[in-house]
């Protein structure tokens, strides 16, 4: 992902890379001195551990790293204590964002009819770390939040064990090199309708990046804050 969003910056022709930063950089908050915004994608550890430097520099950060919902409340008080500004999401892919939307939507339009169920499935690459990934996890939110009749997700199932009514079944599959595909199904008697997403590539999600890292900068200067890419669609839809 890093060598795909220095790919983009580079071909857009209004920004530029002021450093790129691997496993084996030390990271100090003078690194990203004289930087507009910084976009993170490595890992639960790195991220957490490099958090104090990346908001000790005071410059906005971009978070594509997934894995560590559990300390977000702990990372919301520093970057508040810090005066910072962070933007968070589990995919930076328009599309994907997008697609969430609808999902929403669908989710909601489908509350007042008992005979409809709903359930999500994702796939990815064997060598992704966590699973549900997180914009499956965020679909899910997003399902629990728009339809009452959902109450709480189930990740794996047991032998003999049956699905309660209001129960969500968030699935997962790794499988060979698939970049990404999300699939939402809704089932009835009589229909079913599937909304689903497939990544071709990474450079959606690279682009998404990039595009809210313009965003965060320019917001950081107003109102420094926690924020997710439902913020920046907001601005860019209104």
């Amino acid at each position: 992902m890093g060598e795909q969003v220095a790919r983009v910056i580079a071909q857009s022709g209004c920004h530029e890379t002021a450093a790129v930063l691997d496993v084996n950089a030390r990271i100090t908050p003078e690194v990203f001195q004289g930087s507009d915004a910084i976009i993170d994608f490595t890992v639960r550890d790195a991220f957490l551990g490099n958090l104090e430097a990346m908001l000790a520099s005071g410059v906005p950060i971009v978070v594509g790293t997934t894995g560590w919902d559990d300390e977000m409340d702990a990372v919301r008080r520093m970057v508040a204590e810090a005066g910072a500004s962070l933007l968070f999401s589990a995919n930076f892919s328009l599309g994907v964002n997008l697609f969430l939307r609808t999902l929403r939507e669908a989710a909601r339009l489908i509350a007042p009819f008992g005979q409809f169920d709903i359930a999500f499935a994702e796939q990815h690459h064997t060598g992704k770390a966590d699973f549900p990934s997180g914009t499956a996890l965020r679909a899910a939110e997003v399902i629990l939040s728009a339809n009452g009749r959902k109450t709480r997700v189930v990740r794996e199932l047991s032998d003999e064990q049956k699905l309660a009514p209001e129960e969500l079944q968030v699935a997962s599959l790794r499988l060979g090199t698939v970049f990404g595909k999300h699939t939402a199904f809704i089932d009835s008697d009589a229909d079913e309708i599937v909304l689903s997403h497939t990544a071709k590539n990474r450079s959606g999600f690279a682009s998404g990046a990039v595009e809210a890292a313009a965003w965060l900068a320019l917001r950081h200067k107003s109102a420094p804050g926690v924020y997710t890419m439902e913020d920046f669609l907001n601005e860019k839809l209104s």
